[in-house]
């Protein structure tokens, strides 16, 4: 969600001044990412090695966004490349690649997949390095199938490589944006210390990945070998593949019955501008009942297309490109923007919003390379009530999908949602009675999925069988606030900084919890990453009590937290709130806990929670790590853990309940072994 406070300067522990170097990390990572020693490379006769999230996908079964691909880890294939990884530091190649593995290419090195099913179409998620002054560069890629060489792909760093603090920059020798604020790199505030701390630049680097999308032309087989090259004499000194997804795409869907776009004037070349096109046939559909359709093309559109009553239909993602430049406002806009870009847009909600919006089979690809939170550069935005949004592919807005209520009735389905600057999706503002499920996310510089109480609580949402990889700062699917919301049947992988897999906070000025929260049968792997504010390690799934206390009823059951970095489980107040704020009415139910880095429960707040049948292994430090808020009583800590029984692995020993004082602040991590089936 977007980031409109400044981050605290201190945390939620005792104030030690620790100083944490970065020079040498951030150096490196401008030459060229860190590297690992290469593994022998797969036998060519190999079998692929499919995944979901990095994951044995029998892992994950049941969980997660059902999708048309086949997900393919580059690591596990044959290359003569260097496998770099595993790292879950910030700022680093790794860490930001899906499983925290990755292949590093260098001119006339390949990486090649063997296909395990049929597939006419490859989406290829790499890195290539910045410009030395910022802005990206571009690179090819070739891509052969059985030996020969079957076309290039061009790929641009210019979606990728922000750098500094919030709201980030794009060039990489920019001095700090906000040095007033505090930074774990000098455990100081730079500008309140003398002599003015050496800030090594390019400073925080992140958000080096991007991903592309290929037909290939024809189907292959399983078993036939695609294989990506970076050519010699490349611009790029070097190429990270992350993963290849390969996928067996359908014909285009044709609508035969419909105001079809190109009869309105649109260009299906992308030369001319389409909006006005898009405009006429939208306004001839309404007044014939018609859908709109828009067959395959690439369609230029460098503005809001407004969507009222109206369905739109498309030729399929793959083939139906909606396509626009981001362009400055000659003066600011009442919302504040200063650009405006390509997107659909729902009429606000003080104008009394849209209804009956439905938009399906195409993409939208914006051209959003900075944050700027007041504009309204998002693929689709606005209010849409009783509409449903499903199969579209977004890339490169700010925000996928950003909903401005209070509105009713939306259903988000199947979409994928890659490379955003902020997040996937997010319910601002008394969004009711909607459901977000099956959609894929990946590479958010965001929250991934979120719900944002602000002024108006979110009511009776769900957010249920949706997959969120690698986002870049924040938390896989956050709540901020609401009434009777759920969250259940998601599967969230590799959060890189300053969030968790699952996050539900009282902040951002949100409307408290009230009624339920449910959070059923999700799974994180590879979550609880290192919060920069507070120089610790966070938890897969994190409850933060800053702007109120969090006293609703809170029923977390039948989730699985894997290979966490540091915490599984973490309830946690800001230290300057701490004695004003409780985390209460928690309770954990059927949870399964296979490996931290420290530990199963992390508390740092007062208030309470029960536990019923919650398993864990493979623990790396402590099972229950109970500083409460910090005061250290004769009477124990002012958090409170319930044993009811059922509580597996040694982690929840009688002599910890219920309130025995365990307090590590910062507990030594041991990571843990890879999860494995129970």
């Amino acid at each position: 969600m977007f980031r409109s406070i400044m981050p605290a300067r201190g945390r939620p522990g005792r104030t030690v001044a620790i100083a944490v170097t970065f020079t040498t990390a951030l150096t490196t990572l401008v030459s060229g990412p860190a590297m690992a020693a290469a593994g022998p490379p797969a036998p060519a006769g190999a079998a692929p090695v499919v995944t979901r999230a990095a994951l044995d996908p029998a892992l994950v079964a049941g969980r997660g966004a059902d999708v048309d691909f086949v997900e393919q880890e580059a690591e596990n294939a044959r290359t003569t490349g260097e496998i770099i990884g595993p790292d879950r530091s910030a700022y680093t190649l790794p860490a930001e690649a899906s499983g925290r593995r990755a292949v590093r290419l260098t001119p006339g090195q390949y990486v090649e997949f063997v296909l395990p099913s049929a597939a006419n179409a490859i989406t290829v998620r790499y890195s290539i390095p910045d410009a030395p002054q910022g802005g990206g560069i571009t690179a090819p890629l070739q891509v052969g199938v059985n030996g020969k060489h079957l076309r290039s792909m061009t790929l641009t760093s210019q979606y990728s490589w922000l750098y500094n603090q919030y709201p980030f920059s794009n060039d990489p020798q920019a001095g700090l944006l906000h040095p007033d604020w505090w930074i774990t790199e000098c455990a100081c505030v730079p500008s309140a210390t003398t002599p003015y701390p050496t800030i090594s630049t390019p400073f925080r680097p992140t958000h080096f990945y991007d991903e592309q999308r290929l037909l290939l032309g024809r189907t292959y087989r399983a078993g036939d070998r695609v294989r990506l090259t970076a050519p010699p004499g490349s611009a790029a000194a070097w190429t990270v593949i992350d993963l290849l997804d390969s996928e067996l795409v359908a014909p285009p869907h044709v609508r035969l019955l419909a105001a079809n776009v190109l009869a309105f004037g649109a260009d299906p070349t992308g030369r001319r501008d389409s909006a006005a096109a898009l405009d006429k046939a939208i306004a001839f559909a309404k007044r014939a009942h018609l859908k709109v359709y828009i067959p395959p093309g690439t369609y230029q559109v460098n503005r809001h297309i407004i969507v009222d009553d109206v369905t739109i239909e498309g030729a399929g993602s793959w083939y139906t490109i909606i396509k626009g430049r981001e362009v400055t406002l000659p003066t600011p806009a009442p919302d504040g923007s200063v650009h405006t870009g390509v997107g659909f847009y729902g009429k606000d909600a003080a104008d009394g919003g849209s209804s009956n919006v439905h938009l399906s089979g195409f993409a939208i690809e914006g051209d959003v390379r900075e944050r700027i939170d007041t504009d309204q550069v998002n693929g689709i935005g606005g209010a849409l009530s009783n509409s449903t949004i499903d199969g579209l592919h977004l890339r490169h807005t700010k925000v996928g999908l950003w909903f401005d209520g209070p509105m009713t009735n939306l259903r988000v389905t199947n979409n994928i949602i890659v490379d955003q600057i902020a997040d996937a999706l997010n319910f601002h503002i008394g969004v009711t009675d909607s459901v977000v499920a099956h959609n894929f996310v990946r590479n958010t510089g965001d929250d991934g999925l979120a719900m944002w109480s602000e002024t108006t609580a979110n009511a009776r949402n769900t957010f249920d069988h949706n997959t969120v990889q690698s986002p870049t700062l924040a938390n896989g699917i956050a709540i901020y606030g609401g009434t009777d919301n759920t969250v259940s049947n998601n599967l969230i992988a590799d959060p890189v900084r300053e969030g968790s897999g699952i996050h539900a906070g009282s902040r951002f000025g949100a409307e408290p919890f009230a009624g339920h929260l449910w959070i059923t049968n999700n799974t994180t792997a590879r979550a609880g990453t290192y919060e920069l504010n507070w120089n610790i390690g966070l938890g897969a799934i994190w409850l933060f009590a800053l702007d109120r206390s969090i006293d609703a009823r809170i029923e977390v059951t039948g989730d699985a937290y894997l290979d966490s970095t540091y915490n599984a489980i973490m309830l946690v107040s800001d230290w300057p709130v701490k004695d004003l704020y409780s985390i209460t009415n928690v309770h954990f139910k059927d949870i399964r806990v296979d490996g931290t880095g420290t530990s199963v429960v992390s508390a740092r707040a007062a208030g309470s929670a029960t536990f019923a049948n919650v398993d864990a292994r493979n623990v790396g430090a402590v099972g229950v790590n109970n500083c409460g808020s910090f005061h250290f009583t004769p009477a124990g800590s002012e958090f409170a853990l319930t044993d009811l029984g059922g509580n597996d692995g040694g982690w929840l020993a009688p002599w910890l309940l219920p309130n025995t004082i365990t307090c590590d602040d910062r507990p030594p991590v041991s990571p843990p072994p890879p999860p494995a089936q129970w």
